[in-house]
């Protein structure tokens, strides 16, 4: 083929693609804000919206606080500050930088760049007319030497020209602005649960956006996994496709990049349709993907479809040749997932109906609510909110993390890597008690959180700035429940009560507030006690000691002293009388209790002699009812 007719054939390929981009949808493009609050001078305190950058890395869920810089020189930062002796690193004991530069002369991404190396903290981006913001984006074509672009890891933001006019007047008057820049809210948090989308595509051949995208699968696999496996997230990959204008159906484009009659197309990897790989190629193995995931999801092991998407990126490269069926089967069954369930949810490419799969794709790509229409790849869209920023493992951990509710985030959100460590100086302004060793400090990615912890199953209540106590049954198990105790001379006395109460009570012995101190109570001295002539009271600690003089015997419930003996004598003749009594009592029983059978005895002997023989001293007797049951 002549070098005019591929030339020819690109254009072609070109015009027809921009017509499947127009053709397969409209296009609704939403910015992602956040706010950013002035917090001095007091003239200009307030809060403004700003549009996050689709590049560098967001502290989505935190705050940043600092202060502004406008440079005297290269204002547009397209230049690298050093060579204008500008530097804008933390001074000890100073606030971050934020760079103030003006929109124009060069790339978005070049002016972070340049902020960064200059030691900035984050750059301020000041538009030049006035108009809705836009998100700062990448460069369309790539230069060679752009490989800074993934370098970039200060937050950026785009303000409107209003507001980058008062602050550099501000500035110019010689007042400080002071900021700060709030991420908290950019993406919703509603729930314990994130819901998040990852719109990616299995083509390797479309130079650093492919090659970021497999770098960021294979990095963010295990933090995906590990959220999925325990029910913390609910991921779905989606993949982009358009459809073929009907006036291009049977063109040599739309047939090499489309299937199913054109309903379904993906451009050419290598734009060159004389060699390499086809767009329809690039559709049906994003097909395969898509089903993979359905049938692992079905299987309740939605989270092998990272280990799928990272194998076939390392066995099956579009370089080798190995971008085929073939090889993307061998990965499946080394996987255990069922290949003819996915066989089944591909069907046949080349049928001219639906793919109920492709279908639905086409139709998730159309914006709803917040989330805007997606047309670029990759797109990562978290509980409806559309990142941005870098794709980045530790960026886009913290942005999912964001999307939980605060103080109900995973472990893995906690992990050294992404906490702010807060907490490691003087507990981060949190309560504390530094003799059991518990703070209310708790470290998150959002910044520390004051909130009064759980220990050993025994929580405590409280503001968790300016006090927490342990309430709970097990309470006193814990620094003694934050109440006073002592011991002395083995003896042990506590202000906690181990009950469903809260508070310390001082225990009885002793007075004061329970928590800091409980004195002594000298019940001699105040005449609480011992209180009889005979009677002589010693204080101890927590009690006291009564004793009788004269060899008498002290008795405390009635606070009296008695005669030892007499209390002998008189506990002896009263268990005698008590003895004798009972003896009495027996007696007299036993001797009514014979006089009774004596008589029972006698009237049933009389009765059985009657019937025999008669008495002299009676006339007939009748019979007894004995006699009544029968005759002999």
């Amino acid at each position: 083929m002549r070098v005019e007719e591929r030339l020819g054939l690109a254009r072609l390929a070109v015009a027809v693609w921009l017509l499947l981009l127009w053709g397969g949808c409209e296009g609704r493009f939403v910015v992602q804000k956040n706010s950013l609050k002035v917090t001095s001078p007091n003239s200009m305190k307030g809060a403004h919206e700003c549009a996050i950058g689709n590049f560098g890395v967001p502290q989505y869920g935190g705050t940043l606080v600092g202060t502004v810089v406008y440079p005297s020189a290269n204002q547009h930062a397209c230049k690298e500050f050093r060579e204008f002796d500008l530097s804008f690193k933390t001074k000890p004991g100073g606030l971050p930088v934020f760079v103030l530069a003006d929109r124009g002369d060069c790339y978005f991404t070049l002016k972070a760049w340049n902020a960064q190396n200059g030691g900035a903290a984050a750059i301020l981006v000041a538009d030049d007319r006035e108009e809705p913001l836009i998100t700062m984006d990448v460069p369309e074509e790539q230069k060679a030497d752009a490989d800074y672009l993934e370098k970039i890891t200060i937050p950026s933001a785009l303000i409107r020209k209003n507001l980058g006019d008062s602050i550099k007047k501000a500035l110019s008057g010689g007042n400080m602005v002071n900021l700060n820049l709030d991420w908290t809210e950019a993406l919703p948090h509603p729930d314990e649960r994130v819901e998040y989308e990852f719109w990616t595509n299995s083509n390797d051949e479309c130079g650093p956006k492919c090659d970021g995208q497999i770098d960021f699968v294979k990095n963010f696999k295990g933090a995906a996994q590990i959220l999925e496996q325990k029910g913390y997230t609910q991921f779905t990959p989606h993949y982009i496709t358009w459809f073929c204008p009907e006036a291009f159906l049977l063109s040599k484009q739309c047939k090499s990049q489309c299937i199913n009659h054109g309903r379904y197309c993906a451009p050419d990897p290598e734009q060159d349709f004389s060699r390499g790989y086809d767009g329809k190629d690039v559709v049906v193995q994003n097909l395969r993907q898509a089903c993979f995931f359905k049938v692992a999801n079905e299987s309740g092991k939605p989270w092998l479809w990272w280990d799928y998407v990272a194998d076939f990126s390392i066995r099956c490269p579009m370089k080798e040749k190995k971008y085929t069926k073939e090889c993307a089967e061998q990965v499946i069954k080394s996987l255990g997932v069922d290949l003819k369930k996915i066989d089944e949810c591909i069907g046949n490419p080349d049928a001219d109906e639906n793919n109920p799969v492709l279908k639905a794709e086409q139709e998730a790509q159309i914006g709803k609510g917040a989330r805007g229409d997606v047309t670029i790849l990759p797109t990562l869209v978290i509980n409806n909110g559309q990142y941005r920023g870098k794709l980045d493992r530790i960026a886009v951990l913290k942005a999912i993390c964001s999307g939980f509710q605060e103080t109900t985030e995973p472990a893995i959100c906690l992990s050294q890597e992404i906490e702010t460590n807060e907490c490691l100086e003087n507990y981060g302004g949190c309560w504390q008690d530094e003799t059991a060793n518990i703070s209310a400090c708790r470290d998150t990615f959002r910044g520390r959180v004051c909130e009064c912890p759980t220990v050993q199953n025994v929580k405590f209540v409280g503001d968790g700035y300016t006090h927490c106590e342990a309430s709970g049954a097990l309470r006193c198990e814990i620094n003694n429940g934050g109440c006073w105790k002592e011991s002395r001379n083995g003896k042990t006395y506590s202000a906690c009560i181990d009950d469903h109460t809260k508070g310390c009570k001082c225990p009885h012995g002793f007075r004061g507030d329970g928590v800091n101190s409980c004195d002594d109570v000298d019940e001699c001295k105040e005449k609480l006690a011992c209180q009889c002539p005979e009677c002589k009271c010693k204080d101890v600690w927590g009690s006291y000691e009564c004793s009788c003089s004269g060899g008498l015997l002290y008795m405390q419930e009635h606070d009296m002293c008695i005669n030892k003996n007499t209390r002998t004598e008189y506990s002896w003749g009263f268990i005698w009388t008590i003895i004798l009594g009972l003896a009495a009592a027996g007696v007299a029983g036993y001797a009514v209790y014979k006089y009774r059978i004596r008589r029972y005895m006698d009237s049933e002997i009389r009765a059985i002699m009657a019937q025999y023989m008669p008495l002299d001293n009676q006339g007939e007797i009748p019979s007894h009812t004995h006699a009544s049951r029968g005759s002999v």
